[in-house]
């Protein structure tokens, strides 16, 4: 089995190669770390298929391609504070962590979050913090970030989160309609947030929970992987 992932792997970034993405180390932080401990196990056989998968909470693990052009994207050069919007299965926290200094993360869902911890704990990793919040409020008490990843759908760019974005940070975020939108790339600059659009992409969307942002549930939510 291990054989037959390491080959379907090769494969994968060979497919993402071709598809444009040539930041050498994006592609070795996606050979480093291992999908299939991040799919659910129904969904095995398919760890390294250039496709997103379901995974519990109605939620998704994004196609192999959207993270690494998002990755690609950010231009991490490794001393970076990465904000995360939407842990998921933590999948793209630990390609993140393989590539920034620290990596903040935060999960509207409990469940998926303790999930993501004990995977991201079996694979050594100690530079994510991860937090339960309402994700669309950011985490302002670590804030500034040199960079932002939301990895769900806004009907636009939530002020929150560009005020938590560092001077010359940059934000990748999909704004749009449910199925239909847009993946921008937002940089801080001095004349203010210049937007450039990456490509058509369809994300889950990016839900506003009220009982979280009152913040009575982020009080020792705060998980360490």
């Amino acid at each position: 089995m291990v054989g037959n992932f390491q080959s379907q792997k090769q494969h994968l970034l060979q497919e993402l190669l071709r598809s444009g993405v040539h930041d050498r180390r994006v592609l070795g932080a996606l050979e480093r770390v291992p999908r299939e401990q991040f799919v659910d196990r129904i969904y095995m056989n398919q760890a390294y298929d250039n496709v997103a998968l379901p995974i519990q909470m109605e939620q998704t693990i994004s196609q192999p391609l959207m993270v690494a052009v998002m990755t690609q994207a950010l231009q991490l050069m490794g001393n970076e504070c990465v904000l995360e919007i939407g842990t998921g299965s933590g999948y793209q926290t630990a390609i993140l962590s393989q590539l920034a200094n620290h990596v903040y993360s935060i999960e509207r869902h409990p469940q998926l979050l303790w999930q993501a911890a004990q995977r991201l704990h079996a694979l050594n990793v100690e530079n994510v913090s991860l937090y339960v919040s309402d994700g669309s409020a950011g985490w302002p008490e670590q804030a500034p970030y040199d960079r932002i990843i939301v990895t769900a759908a806004s009907s636009e760019i939530p002020e929150p989160l560009l005020a938590q974005l560092a001077p010359r940070g940059i934000m990748i975020i999909p704004v749009g309609e449910p199925r239909r939108q847009e993946l921008l790339r937002v940089q801080n600059t001095f004349f203010g947030p210049r937007t450039t659009m990456l490509g058509g992409c369809v994300f889950v969307p990016l839900v506003h929970d009220v009982e979280l942002s009152k913040g009575d549930e982020m009080k020792g939510s705060r998980e360490q992987s």
